[in-house]
């Protein structure tokens, strides 16, 4: 049970797809402008993602191991349309603003990346325990950018307007480097607050790629670097 909890939350905030593996980052960027949109495409691409680790994963020993990503790519695209076909049906507003970003889900880092490592591995269960974590993460983070997006941005939340806000809006925050700035400061918090520290890299001759080619001669160098680093 701990295990299924586990592969659950890891890509809330431990595996986050976004702030932590930094994939999909162009649709977040793009679709980040209002809150709405972002919740549009969270669930649009969560319902991809965990469509198709199922499926992978259902099919994981049919599938022949050397066209296993063109299959892959085959199952996302058909699940990418139909999730097309039932927002343009009925929710055309968030299939309207979504715009080329839909159809792109297809080639999203995130959904590709969870079925060759992840679902290609494991059972039906945790591939859709995964899916569902992972789009969790995605969504939320998704739904924190736009936030402050829309409010500094265009002093409003989810079309409601803001005191003060609304008639000093920060334009800025709506164009590409407000998103830049977002991403990276909410990057930065997951890095500060977060339970994995980064390991220290080590300076020596058995950490560098050309000790073979200098023959450790570089050693006084790499002895002082490591010591500048240290301090």
């Amino acid at each position: 049970m701990n295990n299924k909890l586990k592969v659950l939350t890891n890509g809330i905030i431990k595996e986050n797809p976004v702030l932590v593996l930094v994939l999909g980052a162009c649709p977040v960027l793009a679709t980040t402008t209002q809150a709405s949109n972002a919740l549009g495409m969270g669930a649009a691409a969560t319902a991809v993602l965990l469509c198709s680790n199922v499926f992978i994963s259902l099919l994981r020993k049919v599938i022949p191991d050397k066209v296993r990503i063109p299959c892959y790519i085959v199952l996302i695209a058909s699940f990418v349309t139909i999730v097309q076909m039932v927002l343009n049906a009925y929710v055309y507003s968030v299939y309207d603003a979504l715009g080329i970003f839909l159809p792109l889900i297809v080639v999203n880092c995130i959904i590709l990346g969870r079925a060759e490592m992840f679902a290609n591995k494991n059972s039906v269960v945790d591939s859709a325990l995964d899916a569902i974590g992972m789009g969790i993460g995605f969504t939320l983070t998704l739904f924190i950018m736009a936030s402050v997006r829309e409010i500094f941005g265009n002093g409003t939340w989810y079309g409601i307007p803001i005191p003060v806000l609304a008639d000093n809006p920060i334009s800025i925050m709506t164009m590409a480097p407000g998103g830049f700035f977002v991403f990276g400061v909410l990057i930065a918090l997951v890095n500060k607050f977060g339970k994995h520290k980064p390991k220290k890299s080590d300076f020596g001759c058995e950490g560098c790629p050309s000790a073979a080619a200098c023959g450790k001669l570089g050693c006084a160098a790499c002895d002082e670097e490591r010591k500048e680093a240290e301090a």
